[in-house]
């Protein structure tokens, strides 16, 4: 296969190669295995990036109705030229009717993953109506084997449901019915993704591909707050990867661009690299950190009231938590839902108006978050801003509500504000942006409990419509950064249903999920290391006044995957629990460089089940010469002592409930195992060069 340029990216080489009627293909490759490559090895060139406009041929391969990629409109695209500007290689791809698209790579000098984008001119004198345009397309997997690699290679995906965030999926090439044809002529589609303003249900935006013969696996991920889709396709020996907006036939998107127009597409992250899916997701990761605002600020603790108060955060319930904390080492004191509304209204139906209730904040709000912070901690305040509820008065100025064909989005008690509209975006200024500065509140938690589908009533289509109104949620998140200096955002949709990283790039963090008190809090916490920063992952320690020192420590050691958030029964903790609590801060607080700089490593066997889970699992996070090892045991049998790599020879610090024998043995941590539901975390450091 002829190469016709090539740009080395850190370990990384992107080669460009054409075929003889112009096309232009994108194929990714570790450096050093670029040499490994064989030569002689044919494929179709796929396009750098695909796309349907309406009324053209659709694909062939018996693929109509399963894609709207390989159509005639991508076929007319031919390469045209190679740019170079500053960090970003610029592919221009055009058609004789004057449709260009300017297919972009991004990346920092040593990076270890790149952005794709597309961006879509209609240069013709008519209106192009796009039905899919593709952010990210790459081809040639796997360019290592003689012919299909078949038994070689395994897809990965990453499922979601509501508090089961970030199950890891992985099936052979074969059993996901991606086995080339005989002949080549039929085209084998894998294609999945999420319908809705809920871009982490069912599936995360992320998929991989491994080579485990050759020890390759590419990875890619996309930054869509709305519909997306992924595509892995095969007609011949080699695999494609692509990842879109959704078509017009998976999520009704629909984009008319008129003359002398421009379209862009969502960014993609793209890498390639050894090591198996857990090593090559940990390189997608380093864009989330180019992207964080706070990058090198120490993590937090947070205390939110919810799993205390249950939605009753008056003032005298915080005043009493408030004392409860004071001096305890917490930086943020979390307002959860239920501090609106009226005596005669119940708060869940009023959201959406956001006026505090006067009742039970007699002194108003501004009066408790005085409270907390003369108390040494940030106050926060819950907000569900991109909503209303059935009573709010907003509810009943529809001007401001989305619809679907003509009729108002309703999910039972929420409807949807119309983010694309100024008159929104300065309602929630003046509601949200406003209450925060004359409050003095430093931290809010946006929460999001309801999808609004397919879309709304939009010009071009139902599925762009989506797109703008969370384009405008985007939006809104930036202008409450500029509108409250130093304030701290969460991003927060019944806990982890927004996990992307568009949304995440505009957050400090975000719920990892609405696993409060469950068993298998850190087994969700450890799969999201392999989707999203755990620096950006807060996880829940819900501490009981009944919970025995077992538990609370178990409790405690799930927020060394990400960031502490306790909540639960802290005025009725008796003085051990409090010990504890006071040693988890401190551990905490030693090892929080390791959680936001580290890179992680997954040990241990796990059932099926998580809601039942038996076994145990172990993570392994270095930072420079500095390791944690975070350890669990669950329910059913794990062994008696546990064995896994740790290149240190100092511990500096244990944490456990049951006095486990931890030592270091060479290059090996060992770690005795005692009980089941119990936890261990060793802080460790390599001094020896």
């Amino acid at each position: 296969m002829t190469i016709y340029s090539r740009f080395e990216i850190g370990d990384m080489v992107i080669q460009y190669m054409p075929d003889d009627r112009q096309h232009m293909g994108m194929r990714i490759v570790p450096l050093a295995d670029e040499n490994r490559i064989n030569g002689g090895k044919k494929f179709a060139v796929e396009n750098l990036v695909q796309l349907h406009a309406r009324g053209d041929k659709l694909p062939n391969g018996y693929g109509n109705g399963h894609t709207l990629a390989t159509s005639a409109s991508t076929d007319g695209m031919l390469f045209q030229r190679h740019e170079k500007q500053g960090d970003t290689i610029v592919t221009v791809l055009a058609d004789e009717n004057g449709r260009t698209v300017y297919h972009r790579v991004t990346a920092r000098a040593g990076a270890k993953a790149v952005r794709v984008s597309a961006v879509f001119e209609n240069r013709s004198d008519k209106d192009v109506t796009l039905d899919l345009l593709s952010s990210l397309n790459i081809g040639g997997i796997t360019p290592f084997a003689d012919g299909d690699a078949h038994g070689d290679l395994i897809l990965h995906r990453a499922r979601s449901m509501w508090s089961a965030e970030g199950r890891l999926q992985s099936e052979s090439i074969e059993n996901a019915m991606l086995e080339r044809s005989w002949t080549g002529h039929a085209l084998r589609i894998c294609k999945f993704g999420q319908i809705g303003s809920m871009p982490v249900r069912d599936w995360f935006p992320f998929a991989a591909i491994e080579d485990r013969r050759n020890d390759v696996t590419w990875a890619m991920q996309l930054a869509c707050p709305s519909s997306w889709q992924m595509e892995i396709r095969r007609k011949d020996d080699c695999l494609s990867m692509m990842a879109s907006l959704p078509d017009e036939d998976y999520g009704h998107w629909a984009k008319t661009v008129r003359p002398g127009e421009k379209f862009e597409t969502p960014e993609a992250y793209l890498t390639v690299g050894r090591g198996g899916v857990d090593v090559v997701s940990q390189r997608l990761l380093t864009l989330h950190r180019e992207n964080m605002t706070r990058g090198d600020a120490e993590l937090p603790v947070l205390f939110n009231e919810y799993c205390t108060t249950w939605g009753n955060p008056t003032h005298e319930n915080l005043k009493r938590i408030t004392e409860c904390l004071r001096g305890r080492g917490i930086d943020f004191l979390v307002i959860d839902a239920g501090w609106y509304g009226t005596p005669e209204q119940g708060w869940s139906n009023c959201g959406g108006d956001w006026l505090p209730n006067e009742t039970i904040f007699p002194y108003g709000l501004k009066g408790t978050a005085d409270m907390i912070r003369e108390a040494g901690m940030i106050p926060g305040l819950w907000f569900e801003a991109e909503t209303c509820a059935s009573q709010s008065a907003i509810r009943k100025r529809e001007e401001y509500l989305l619809t679907r064909y003509g009729n108002v989005i309703d999910t039972d008690n929420r409807c949807f504000l119309d983010m694309r509209k100024e008159e929104t975006h300065a309602y929630l200024d003046e509601r949200v942006a406003g209450l925060l500065r004359k409050c003095g509140f430093g931290y809010i938690k946006i929460d999001y409990n309801d999808t609004i589908g397919v879309g709304c009533d939009d010009p071009d289509s139902p599925g762009e419509g989506l797109r703008q109104n969370m384009q405008g949620t985007l939006r809104f998140f930036r202008h409450l950064r500029e509108a409250v200096p130093e304030l701290y955002i969460e991003n927060c949709a019944s806990g982890g249903h927004r996990l992307e990283p568009s949304l995440m790039g505009v957050s400090d963090m975000a719920s990892f999920s609405d696993a409060h008190e469950c068993a298998e809090i850190p087994i969700i916490a450890a799969q999201l290391h392999r989707l999203i920063l755990p620096a950006q992952s807060q996880i829940w320690a819900v501490l009981r006044a009944e919970d025995s020192l077992r538990r609370v420590n178990y409790s405690l050691i799930n927020t060394f995957l990400g960031v502490m958030c306790l909540s639960g029964d802290v005025c009725g903790l008796s003085d051990a629990q409090w010990d504890k609590v006071n040693e988890g801060i401190t551990f905490y607080r030693e090892v929080s460089a390791i959680i936001r700089d580290g890179v992680s490593v997954f040990h241990g066997d796990v059932s099926e089940s998580w809601r039942h889970p038996e076994g145990w699992q172990a993570v392994v996070r270095t930072a420079g010469d500095e390791i944690l090892a975070v350890i669990h045991t669950f329910g059913g049998e794990h062994p008696d002592e546990i064995r896994v790599p740790a290149e240190a020879d100092r511990i500096l610090r244990v944490m456990c409930s049951e006095d486990n024998r931890v030592t270091l043995d060479g290059e090996w941590l060992r770690v005795q195992l005692k009980a089941p539901f119990e936890a261990v975390a060793v802080h460790l450091k390599q001094e020896k060069q």
